[in-house]
């Protein structure tokens, strides 16, 4: 007997697809505090630098500078640029005050502050882009976390069979894994 197709479920099931899409965020430099690209003083010289360390960022993730543009710009550089506090050869210069910074790959990003002296002074930051492959996943497939220290002295180790149905959700990430299982909700709907 098949059942008929409520707009409830079809909202669900909308919303069930749109919230496993990955989507990159929006991050303010800093963190939340309005205008921290700038000259730290003394005793907020680390905030920047913990912040970009605690910050987890991914690819498709942008940044977003506000600054006073009259006076600074953000220069991205190369690593031995950044330790030399040299900007005569950026990978790009952000002017304006109000930019973002698209991150498209995984690996490491150097920026310096383009007013004569910041970098100097501390106006710098790296931000490191974890690649795909360590993109922790949400849901039944997410991986366990490796144990400290493993011995075995009965040979290799058999991975338990997976069901091509869900090995090919585990293949396409999270959005397969919804695409999946709104279409095991849809066949029984209909059904």
């Amino acid at each position: 007997m098949a059942y008929p197709i409520s707009p409830h479920s079809i909202l669900f099931l909308t919303l069930f697809l749109l919230s496993t899409a990955s989507h990159g965020r929006e991050i303010l430099v800093g963190g939340s505090s309005i205008n921290s690209w700038k000259i730290p003083s003394s005793s907020s010289a680390q905030n920047l630098i913990q912040w970009a360390e605690s910050t987890r960022f991914q690819v498709g993730d942008s940044l977003v500078w506000n600054f006073d543009g009259e006076k600074d710009s953000v220069v991205e550089v190369s690593r031995d640029d950044y330790y030399a506090c040299r900007t005569s050869n950026p990978i790009a210069v952000h002017h304006g005050g109000d930019n973002r910074v698209g991150l498209v790959r995984s690996g490491a990003y150097y920026f310096v502050g383009g007013a004569a002296g910041a970098c100097e002074k501390g106006e710098r930051v790296v931000v490191v882009v974890i690649s795909q492959k360590h993109v922790r996943r949400v849901g039944f497939l997410a991986p366990a976390p490796a144990p400290a220290s493993l011995e075995i002295d009965e040979g290799p180790a058999v991975a338990p069979a997976m069901t091509p149905a869900i090995a090919g959700a585990a293949s396409e990430g999270l959005f397969g894994v919804g695409v999946a299982a709104a279409a095991l909700i849809l066949v029984g709907m209909i059904v």
